[in-house]
């Protein structure tokens, strides 16, 4: 059974950093993409990062390119999302998200292309 698990979500103030977790299992990241998404309050939810095994492939929003840097350690079979500069605009449930890669073409950050889902961590950025 894929389960995903983030944690590390928090109160911070503008400016600061925080470093969320997402642990995976049920999977062999080497046939996945890890995706980061978002949702806001009273917004749609938006992609944020992915990754692939080894960090061969990885790919970012603009909205936080610069900012935020994913990661993995496969080890532990647990994806980061390192966000510095955080800004208020950052604060939403941040989800962690999987899809089988079949070798072919990379995902990007469209929902539909992936298919598990963890519960989401709430992070808050205050002014």
């Amino acid at each position: 059974e894929v389960q995903l698990v983030e944690s590390g979500g928090g109160l911070v103030q503008a400016g600061g950093s925080l470093r969320l977790s997402c642990a995976f299992s049920g999977f062999t990241f080497d046939e996945y993409v890890i995706a980061w998404f978002r949702q806001a309050p009273g917004k749609e939810r938006e992609g944020v990062s992915c990754i692939s095994d080894s960090d061969e492939y990885t790919y970012y929003a603009d909205s936080v390119k610069g900012r935020f840097t994913v990661s993995s350690d496969t080890a532990k079979n647990t994806v980061y999302l390192q966000m510095n500069s955080l800004k208020p605009e950052d604060t939403a449930v941040y989800y962690c998200a999987a899809t089988y890669y079949a070798g072919s073409l990379y995902p990007k950050l469209a929902e539909y292309e992936y298919d598990f889902w963890g519960q989401g961590t709430q992070v808050t950025v205050s002014s």
